[in-house]
């Protein structure tokens, strides 16, 4: 602690002179707040303290570091401190598969006359498949395949892949219907139901896309330490459509990582409410 963040009268010696303290005023309990730089000095204090009778506690600095879902765990009784790991440990997994199963399934039972009725639409309004199916990372950076209604005249999934703009002239005029209302998200859902993609998670990019930002934004990767959604934290908050700058990557990785941090089945409704509200009012799809 520095000396202008204490009050008069709190400093009470120097580290040298703490073990003499500790004997004289028969202090029963320390906890070492000292960074983790000070090993040599923490060590000394240690060895220091072993002629004493309190007990010792070491806090360590890593709160210091960029903590994602952090928790004490133990590996063959070695304490460890998780600092990068899945909000999806355990219970919270079974929950969130769960989640996702029942609320799939309603979804897809509800609107499958109206997907039939879109994979028709696709059929006869422009030549090409009815699904447009692309490589993405998905869990661990995994590849997955993800599946939407056809939109564009094209069916890109190699090693350049160009992001849909504005007034863009791949798009059929109803794919535009379809990308501007989100409706060719739909078969998504099927992703959801074989294992590959969770309703709300960050949402998946082209590999190709991977590949440039994960080299440009720092953290991007954490992203998939869990199943990319259908729709994300970062979709409901203004970030859904193109990506046209690495400042507007780097600010959805970081809606991503909030996610992942502050996750829960309330959070999840949450987002998924928002984003009917999105999808009316929103116009930065195309």
């Amino acid at each position: 602690m520095r000396l202008g963040e204490v009050g008069e009268g709190a400093i009470l010696g120097r580290i040298g002179q703490l073990t003499e303290y500790v004997k004289e005023n028969s202090v029963d309990l320390i906890y070492i707040a000292l960074p983790m730089a000070s090993q040599p000095r923490i060590m000394q204090m240690l060895d220091d303290l072993r002629d004493t009778t309190a007990s010792v506690y070491f806090v360590p600095d890593i709160f210091m570091s960029d903590l994602i879902q952090a928790r004490i765990d133990d590996v063959r009784g070695l304490p460890v401190v998780a600092v990068c790991e899945t909000p999806f440990y355990g219970v919270n997994g079974l929950l969130k598969r769960l989640s996702d199963l029942f609320i799939s399934s309603v979804i897809l039972l509800l609107v499958s006359p109206l997907m039939f009725a879109i994979a028709l639409g696709v059929k006869y309004s422009s030549p090409g498949p009815v699904l447009f199916k692309q490589r993405r990372y998905g869990l661990d950076g995994q590849d997955i395949l993800v599946y939407k209604f056809r939109s564009m005249s094209v069916c890109e999934d190699g090693g350049h892949i160009e992001q849909a703009k504005k007034n863009d002239k791949r798009v059929t005029p109803f794919g535009a219907f379809l990308r501007k209302t989100s409706l060719d998200e739909l078969p998504q859902f099927l992703n959801v139901l074989q294992g590959g993609m969770s309703i709300v998670g960050p949402r998946p990019h082209a590999v190709a896309h991977n590949e440039l930002y994960r080299k440009l934004v720092k953290g991007y990767m954490i992203r998939h330490k869990v199943k990319p959604g259908i729709t994300g934290w970062a979709q409901v908050n203004g970030l859904r459509g193109e990506t046209d700058t690495v400042e507007k990557m780097a600010d959805r990785v970081r809606y991503d990582i909030d996610y992942l941090r502050h996750w829960s089945l309330v959070f999840d409704l949450m987002i998924i409410l928002k984003t009917a509200l999105v999808v009316v009012r929103d116009r930065n799809a195309y």
